[in-house]
């Protein structure tokens, strides 16, 4: 990822955007783990629920974005700037984590067998990603994107994307695993100006956002806020956000591949 996260801006709505870590975990019966990774953890404020739950457990934060880094406090939690790509710890660990993070990174599904392998045998591999890229949210951003004089500035910005949960659940049958994947529909109720506008900002718009130069970034912002209002309307009560998320939870087996 080439584009700069703003931790502030992601934190808003921090918790809405935080229930399908706790709904996930909930689903992860590790009872006395030794090592936990929360692998693409952010500005670190859901590695904190790790660190309480665990407090024996060595606890680690990884991601991708310096700024995220920069940002993580958490007691008893140590960060790390590393591509999970490319990131293997010192020894195998007994509870693997990766929330709404996968969807960033082009074929991830092919990293299945190298982050299973990453996981002691009896561990367990749980993570959750976005599945709501049909939704206004995403394809109003993608139409604007693709206008003049947008276009030129955007085409080579990531682009979020993941699978069906059963795909998920065959490709870790496959490494050995016995895996509870499913899906779940949030309906977020959110308030204030422009809120739909605000979520996306913190996250799937950021690429965008950060790629158009000044002036341009504010009019781009000016149109998806109007074109988001538009799509979900505010009557009084808020504005309600469908979001699906697909989780998926692996207890990884004696065989899985390295």
């Amino acid at each position: 990822m080439t584009h700069r996260w703003d931790p502030q801006q992601y934190l808003t709505y921090a918790n809405e955007r935080g229930r399908p870590f706790v709904d996930l975990m909930a689903r992860v019966p590790a009872s006395e783990p030794r090592r936990v990774v929360d692998l693409g953890c952010g500005p670190g404020n859901l590695t904190t629920i790790l660190a309480s739950r665990w407090p024996a457990a060595d606890v680690h934060g990884i991601d991708a974005s310096r700024e995220m880094v920069a940002a993580a406090r958490a007691p008893g939690v140590s960060f790390e700037v590393a591509d999970l790509r490319s990131w293997a710890p010192d020894e195998p660990v007994d509870v693997l984590v990766s929330n709404a993070t996968l969807q960033w990174v082009p074929g991830h599904l092919e990293l299945m067998p190298r982050l299973v392998g990453h996981v002691v045998a009896g561990g367990w591999f749980a993570f959750q990603v976005p599945g709501n890229f049909d939704e206004p949210s995403h394809t109003i951003r993608a139409e604007l994107a693709a206008e003049d004089p947008y276009v030129d500035h955007v085409r080579d910005v990531a682009t979020p994307s993941s699978h069906d949960p059963v795909t998920y659940l065959r490709a870790l049958q496959a490494l050995g695993c016995e895996v509870d994947a499913w899906e779940t529909t949030y309906l977020h109720v959110l308030h204030g100006p422009d809120p739909v506008l605000a979520w996306v900002s913190g996250a799937s718009a950021r690429p965008v956002l950060d790629a158009l130069p000044a002036g341009l970034r504010e009019e781009f912002a000016a149109e998806l806020g109007a074109r988001l209002r538009r799509a979900y309307p505010d009557d009084g009560h808020g504005v309600v956000l469908p979001f699906r998320r697909v989780f998926v939870v692996a207890r990884v087996g004696g065989g899985a591949a390295a």
